[in-house]
């Protein structure tokens, strides 16, 4: 029997890193011959699973992530567990599972929207230097066996900063339960979630979902449905500046076709009310939602900046453009829009790119790495 541990600070229920998580676990745990615990703040209850409690004092996000790193390393060396899976920047520990991409590369790509001053507040703010500190320590700690990326976006982007040998690396793709997510949600929940929603049965439905509006680029998905009076956008996701963008969608006069409807515990009747998914991420590692929207049956928009662009080809199940070329965008949706009568086979090859990314899937070649490390 492997002893596994899996380490992560914190839990926020619309946080697609903490459900990749919960689901890891959760498919780790019915494997008879790993028993799994999780070193964390704290966390919702998972059978199977022994929850460790690691909740330190702290002021501030510095003492905050250095504070749990150091109180985790010290419990994960008295629990002497034949593995330590990290899914924070702690060196020391034996995988590393590049969740939250590379933070020095998501600095780079931040300064491309950010104004000269605001350029300068970044390079001052110490949370960056730790972070990028820690990073580089773990990358490069002699312990660290292997770094399970969920996209070779992510691979590359660590070899380009850290010089790491490929077989250093394991790239696997975020599992989703293809039997929630199903195309069949369609059919269940569209006409009702319309009617609850105000919106018309027969206009064009994209879909968002995600916390943080200004790195997942709301502002752009707004923007992208201006041209396309018939396109109604719907926004699902928890953001402390939502206001400023339920702001901006009036003074763009789209109000009457978008629509906030905040975080949801249970996303899925909103993939069955859609006909498309947008995210015009500025950097997302791999998100869930992504594979979700497939899953469902939905064609996907997204940038280049994210890691679930792999699994889309133009035209076929998705399109793909830089995050910041909105004029792009515009230029997708309008070709889904004027392809109308391919959209059944577009949501064919979505639900068929999905169909392989099951969560056993995922957990048999997690462990696959477990048994080659021991």
């Amino acid at each position: 029997m492997t002893r596994l541990a899996i380490v992560r600070q914190k839990y926020n229920p619309a946080g697609g890193a903490e459900r990749f998580v919960s689901r890891a676990l959760a498919a780790l745990s019915e494997q008879g011959d790993l028993e799994v615990s999780l070193i964390a703040r704290k966390w919702e209850p998972l059978s199977g699973v022994t929850a460790i409690a690691v909740n330190p004092f702290y002021l501030g996000s510095v003492w905050r992530d250095w504070g749990f790193a150091c109180l985790a390393r010290r419990v994960w060396r008295r629990e002497k567990f034949d593995l330590v899976q990290s899914h924070e920047r702690i060196a020391g520990c034996d995988i590393y599972r590049a969740g939250d991409g590379v933070h020095r590369h998501w600095l780079h790509l931040r300064r491309r929207v950010l104004s000269p001053w605001q350029r300068i507040t970044l390079q001052l703010n110490p949370y960056h230097h730790y972070v990028k500190w820690m990073e580089r320590r773990m990358l490069l700690h002699p312990r660290l066996k292997l770094v399970i990326c969920n996209s070779t976006m992510v691979k590359k982007e660590i070899q380009h900063y850290f010089n790491l040998p490929d077989q250093q690396f394991a790239v696997i793709y975020n599992g989703v339960d293809t039997e929630a997510f199903h195309p069949s949600l369609r059919e269940k929940n569209r006409q009702t979630m319309r009617e609850q929603y105000q919106v018309p049965q027969e206009a064009p439905l994209l879909l968002y979902v995600g916390s943080g509006f200004e790195r997942k680029g709301v502002e752009r998905a707004l923007t992208a449905i201006i041209p396309h009076r018939a396109v109604h956008l719907v926004i699902v996701g928890g953001d402390k500046h939502a206001d400023f963008y339920k702001k901006l969608a009036i003074g763009l006069g789209l109000m009457d076709r978008v629509r906030f409807v905040g975080a949801q515990n249970d996303v899925k009747p909103f993939y069955g009310m859609a006909d498309a998914f947008i995210l015009p991420t500025l950097y997302d590692p791999f998100p869930n939602v992504c594979v979700e929207a497939l899953s469902s049956g939905l064609p996907v928009f997204t940038s280049l900046q994210c890691g679930a662009a792999e699994l889309l080809v133009n035209g076929e199940n998705g399109w793909v453009s830089d995050a910041l070329d909105v004029p792009a965008f515009q230029h997708n949706i309008g070709l889904w829009l004027n392809g109308v009568q391919e959209w059944p086979l577009l949501q064919e090859k979505a639900r068929r790119t999905a169909e392989k990314l099951t969560l056993t899937e995922m957990a048999n070649k997690m462990r696959e790495c477990y048994q080659r490390l021991m």
